[in-house]
């Protein structure tokens, strides 16, 4: 190892340059910096005299790196996006009163929502921000202050609390003629509401069905949407019987607009978790919202 290695060139220049190398243009570096295109060149002059060789060529329409710029603008890169993430991890960490959940549309929607309102009652200085999307995923997760996940429980480098079990039980409108309902086939035998789950990971008619060992061959009518929360909709329509998350239909049926066959119910073993990454630093405001989020929601597991 070199016993007495040269200092590294200042930072500003190296900044130029990489937006220089990026964009290919002297002026669209500048306009991204907010700064003039003369300043910009005089910074990639000062890099070159430190380092001792030209970076770019000048061509007629832009700039080209040279071939020591290339091998420069190939370490520099990922250097600079790691100190712009490490940045805005620690402004992030540092506004104490911001944070943000990334959940399904049906969770933020059902279950998150009702809850925020009492939330920013009880603390109105703490803004949380809702994300909702079906496309979930580990690393959108790690982008995220909290995210809730359904599954198991365990997610690599990640760290999670319970919120709610999955229970699932047929729900319909209280004015729908169901009659008799005693078993499976009797169930068939009504108009049911199917969800297409192609695309995202929920259950449906044919999931529901098979965990009591009972293959989905309706005798009845059946229509489709691609949102439980249109499915859920259209049985307080009373369009037919479709399937709901205990979480979403409890206020529902509280408030007379669905009713419950719980005669079959599911319990699938899997939950709703609310989740971090491991070797997140949890903000004041953050550790306030866990703690109040899980104490909301001890009734619902």
């Amino acid at each position: 190892m070199e016993k007495n290695p040269r200092p590294l060139p200042p930072v500003g220049p190296l900044v130029c340059f990489e937006a220089v190398a990026r964009t290919g243009s002297f002026t669209l570096a500048a306009e991204e910096l907010f700064i003039t295109q003369s300043a910009v060149s005089k910074q990639i002059k000062k890099l070159e005299d430190n380092l001792g060789f030209p970076l770019f060529a000048r061509k007629h329409r832009g700039v080209e790196l040279t071939e020591p710029g290339r091998e420069l603008h190939e370490g520099v890169q990922p250097a600079l996006e790691s100190m712009r993430d490490t940045v805005q991890r620690v402004r992030k960490w540092y506004d104490q009163n911001t944070l943000s959940v990334v959940c399904t549309h049906a969770v933020a929607h059902y279950y998150l929502f009702p809850r925020l309102a009492h939330f920013q009652q009880q603390f109105p200085d703490i803004t949380v921000n809702v994300v909702a999307t079906n496309q979930l995923s580990p690393a959108l997760c790690q982008a995220h202050d909290f995210a809730i996940l359904y599954g198991a429980g365990q997610w690599q480098g990640l760290s999670g609390a319970k919120l709610f079990d999955e229970i699932v039980y047929p729900v319909c409108s209280t004015d729908f003629p169901v009659g008799h309902v005693e078993s499976l086939d009797d169930l068939l035998k009504l108009p049911l509401i199917q969800i297409d789950n192609d695309g995202w990971d929920i259950m449906n008619w044919n999931d529901w069905l098979a965990h009591f060992g009972k293959a989905f061959k309706p005798a009845g009518k059946v229509i489709t949407y691609n949102q439980v929360t249109l499915a859920l909709h259209a049985a307080e329509r009373g369009l037919g019987v479709a399937l709901g998350w205990e979480f979403m239909a409890r206020e529902m049926i509280e408030k007379g607009a669905v009713q419950a066959i719980e005669q079959f119910q599911l319990r699938t073993g899997f939950s709703d978790y609310l989740v971090h990454a491991n070797k997140a630093k949890l903000s004041n405001a953050c550790r306030i919202f866990r703690d109040w989020l899980l104490q909301s929601s001890t009734g619902d597991r």
